[in-house]
């Protein structure tokens, strides 16, 4: 796998420096990224600057080497250090601006006071930016609590009152590895035998499955590319699961002017923590490959060892919108894919309507009984 050239210094800042505004030249005021513009846009004075590409841009993303990075041996260019806040409720990490000293969490609406310290890691890579605007991502969440019939009407009202969604890009760890995978276990033949049985009085025959088992072993190999693994733990991941497929064709080299204007989450799921998940991933393919090649009717698996070699990562960014909303005490969140606007989120019951519906349902059926009884 090819790497990029190094992208010019000027577009690199360094740890002191790394920064996610960017004042308009004309007013002064900050540029924030447009999804539909695909550019940085003022929002005072609406003047436009493309968001700065360089020759690495259009080429395949960097790799890191898995194993120099477990051993903190990664180059002092890959790390950096951002100031973060924890919330005390979820314990997610969210970047915040350095004029910013007070905010809500935008994972679980808990207010989070900033300046809790700074946060080393790896750099992203890659980055996936924003294409679907806040205002098509509220009404796809209002939308979907709409389809929701139990969900409590009082909530439904309040998500529509146009409170605004934040933009978070969530963090996430893709791997790649060679796997080669040895295996015993048994392969099933069905057959058939014909046995005779009494029914009736009479003597009759069936067809009776039986299977035919034959030890076997062997080896599979296979290469997996961009295991996609969630690399923050602020969100079920029910929810960012379900917001998958993820087009990561579309990623960008990691350029700070994607994130003006947007939240970034800190990872806090490491990069070993993130590489044995992705394990778990591998290891379902290769038990289907596994399983293929044994054939016959059914399989049987006594064992597999798989080594994985040639190991590499990139920690990448991710667009999602998310909405925290209180309501009569309870935190309730939604979520909505940046890229293609597919929504989660919790599903929200209103006791009453259930009630209602259940006492619906004793009066039809009352009546249907009521009406087969007279008849």
């Amino acid at each position: 796998m090819t790497s990029p050239p190094p992208p010019p210094a000027e577009a690199v800042p360094s740890a002191a420096e790394e920064t996610h505004r960017f004042p308009c030249p004309n007013c002064g005021a900050d540029y924030r990224f447009d999804p539909a513009a695909g550019a940085l846009i003022c929002g005072h004075c609406g003047h436009r600057e493309e968001v700065r590409s360089g020759p690495w841009r259009g080429t395949a993303l960097q790799e890191l080497d898995f194993r120099a990075a477990a051993a903190e041996q990664l180059p002092k260019a890959e790390i950096e250090i951002t100031r973060v806040s924890t919330c005390p409720n979820c314990a997610a990490q969210v970047e915040f601006d350095p004029d910013t000293h007070a905010k809500e969490c935008p994972f679980c609406a808990t207010p989070v006071v900033t300046g809790t310290g700074e946060n080393r890691h790896i750099k992203p890579k890659g980055v996936l930016p924003f294409a679907v605007e806040e205002r098509a991502a509220h009404k796809a969440m209002t939308d979907w609590l709409g389809a929701l019939w139990f969900a409590p009407g009082g909530l439904k009202q309040y998500a529509r009152k146009g409170r605004r969604m934040q933009g978070i890009y969530v963090p996430y760890w893709t791997y790649d590895a060679q796997t080669r995978s040895s295996y015993t276990g048994q392969r099933g033949t069905v057959y058939y035998v014909t046995e005779t049985f009494q029914q009736d009085g009479k003597t009759r025959t069936r067809q009776v499955a039986k299977v035919r088992w034959t030890p076997v072993s062997g080896r599979v190999q296979r290469f997996f590319d961009d295991v996609l693994v969630l690399g923050s733990k602020s969100l079920p991941q029910r929810y960012t699961e379900a917001l998958e497929p993820w087009d990561l064709s579309q990623l960008e080299p990691y350029q700070p002017q994607y994130l003006a204007g947007f939240r970034a989450e800190a990872y806090t799921v490491d990069l070993e923590e993130g590489f044995a998940e992705a394990g778990q991933k591998m290891d379902r393919v290769i038990e289907r490959d596994v399983r293929f090649d044994i054939g016959g009717d059914r399989q049987q698996i006594a064992r597999i060892d798989t080594r994985a070699s040639e190991v590499t990562f990139k920690h990448i960014l991710l667009p999602v919108w998310l909405a925290a909303y209180k309501y009569r005490g309870k935190t309730y969140r939604f979520v909505v894919n940046g890229q293609s606007g597919r929504v989660q989120g919790e599903r929200p019951y209103s006791v009453w309507k259930i009630a209602f519906a259940l006492l619906l349902a004793l009066a039809v059926g009352a009546g249907i009984a009521l009406a087969a009884s007279q008849q």
